[in-house]
Parts: C-alpha cells; structure tokens; sequence
C-alpha cells in the first residue's frame, strides 16, 4: 500500500514473513469480539470493503479499510494495562503519520453494544 509519503507501507523484509505468519493465525483464532464485529463488516453494514489482520508498516491491524484509511482495533483486557497503553498509543501516533485514522474499541463495548460499535465506525467512514 503506497502511503502519504509515497512509500509502500508494510514490515521490513526481515520482519513481514513473521507478522504475515502471525496475522494468519490471528484471522484462525479471532477473539469473540472480533468475531462479532467481522460478521456484521462482512455482512456489508458499512458499504466500504475492509479487510482483517492486516499488515500496515511493522503492525497488524484488526480491520482496516483501505479506501478510507480507517484502522479498528478490538482491544482485550491487557491494553489497559499501562505498559500496553503505551504503546497502543505509539502505535497509534505511527499509524496517523501513515495517513490512519485509528479508532478502538473494547471487548465488552464490541459484546455489549454492537449497534454502537457500527454507527461509530459509520460515522468515522462518513469523514
């Protein structure tokens, strides 16, 4: 993918095999939350294609949409840890210098609340 700055943004060549590895196992073993949210993307909902476990400079993102450069990212309970805030929020400052935009979204608020979680993401893709 060609970014803002007209370079393709994926891992380096020493690391894209292992995250290519990686986000296949994760699209094997999504969580229930991901799960959740991947049925009503693929179900159209959003009218825009996204495509999961995707490789975007050195990270994978749960779901992004290409054509509107929306990353979503379904966090479990370990991001609330303040080590993993940290770098969620690295990762989410290098990701806006990709061109991102980068939303979140728990486990619980995805389980919970799902006709939330869609018109959020709809609105974000409505920008």
């Amino acid at each position: 993918m060609i970014g803002n700055d007209g370079n393709y943004n994926t891992a380096s060549p020493d690391r894209y095999l292992l995250l290519k590895d990686f986000a296949h196992q994760n699209k094997q073993h999504p969580t229930e939350a991901e799960s959740l949210l991947w049925k009503y993307i693929r179900a159209k909902q959003l009218t825009f294609k996204f495509n999961r476990q995707h490789i975007i400079g050195g990270y994978i993102a749960d779901f992004v949409c290409i054509e509107k450069k929306l990353v979503i990212e379904v966090d479990g309970g370990y991001h609330a840890e303040y080590e993993q805030i940290e770098k969620d929020e690295l990762r989410t400052e290098r990701l806006n210098e990709m061109g991102f935009t980068v939303i979140r979204f728990s486990n619980e608020e995805v389980l919970g609340n799902i006709s939330a979680v869609i018109n959020i993401i709809k609105s974000n893709l409505s920008e």
